[in-house]
């Protein structure tokens, strides 16, 4: 099994990446194979609404979303990492998960989905809020934790101080193993939910 793990935060070795550790580290423990992929550094622009991707499956834009699109697909599960900035993600990782969630049209049900996010102070809840809706509109289940999934540090390294933010990061893994596993064997016992044909409606 595998979980892409999508690192939105700017700095190489920031606390962000101190809570992606501690993910990555209950992920080996449970023979899941995790992948980091760090976007914050990356020159990613947003969606605008070309409408392209229907035409060519892929965004018209050939840059980390495209790479990270074949990823997507092959994962059972992904968590998005975000710094907080104004109570909000990263600009940078929002243009990229506006394109990625757009753009890839595989089916993401039952992929189990998650959200990290680090801050100073406030903003985490917002934050959190926020990275979870891509989520919630793909049919993709939400794993949970003993706590939302935040974690605190200001300056490098803080984080490592942080011990019911890191806790609350292993808990958030084992209990994502969990559903990856158990969504697995449900899909080769009953297969996925019946989907009932899209039913759009505008209200202009």
């Amino acid at each position: 099994m595998k979980v892409l793990i999508i690192n939105g935060s700017p700095r190489l070795n920031g606390n962000t990446t101190i809570a992606v550790n501690e993910l990555v580290k209950v992920f080996e423990a449970e023979s899941i194979e995790a992948e980091v992929c760090r976007v914050g550094n990356k020159d990613i622009r947003g969606c605008i609404a070309c409408g392209k991707c229907a035409e060519l499956g892929k965004c018209v834009f050939n840059d980390a979303v495209n790479e990270l699109a074949p990823k997507f697909e092959e994962a059972d599960g992904l968590i998005i990492a975000s710094p907080v900035y104004y109570a909000s993600a990263n600009a940078t990782l929002i243009a990229c998960l506006d394109r990625l969630f757009y753009s890839t049209h595989f089916d993401k049900t039952m992929k189990v989905g998650a959200s990290v996010v680090v801050a100073r102070r406030g903003g985490c809840s917002a934050t959190f809020d926020e990275l979870n809706k891509y989520f919630t509109i793909c049919n993709m289940p939400v794993a949970s934790s003993q706590y939302w999934n935040s974690v605190h540090g200001r300056l490098p390294g803080e984080a490592q101080m942080d011990t019911e933010g890191l806790q609350t990061m292993r808990g958030l893994a084992r209990n994502m193993s969990f559903l990856m596993k158990s969504i697995a064997l449900g899909k080769e016992k009953y297969g996925l939910p019946e989907k009932e044909p899209w039913q759009p409606t505008h209200f202009i």
